[in-house]
């Protein structure tokens, strides 16, 4: 079951405060990001976080659970308390990265 238009703007809409906040769909699931860092995948409707020393504690009585086939195990977020969500967010957006661009392949002629 893939993760409804709905499902992720609750999610947004869930962690509002934490920065510009924006999702993307990726391989018929979600990326949301925070401040253009991608801080956590949703897939069927359920809110994953990658697991990070930094959340060890924070997350320690989270469920886990793998968001697709051959991914590591990820903590799923309650995403129904916001302000835990919030925190959560708030950490991981202070250590997550802003991706690098990628460069495109030039074509061969």
């Amino acid at each position: 079951m893939a993760t409804s238009v709905e499902y992720i703007e609750f999610v947004c809409d869930q962690i509002a405060g934490t920065g510009d906040i924006r999702y993307k769909k990726m391989f018929g699931e979600y990326m949301v990001y925070v401040n253009d860092k991608p801080v956590l995948l949703v897939c069927d409707n359920t809110v994953f976080v990658k697991k990070l020393e930094a959340l060890q504690e924070k997350m320690k009585d989270a469920e886990s659970g793998l968001p697709y086939e051959g991914t590591k195990e990820h903590y799923i977020l309650d995403i129904e308390d916001a302000e835990f969500a919030k925190e959560v967010v708030t950490i991981l957006e202070k250590i997550t990265p802003i991706p690098k661009p990628r460069k495109r392949k030039q074509k061969i002629k």
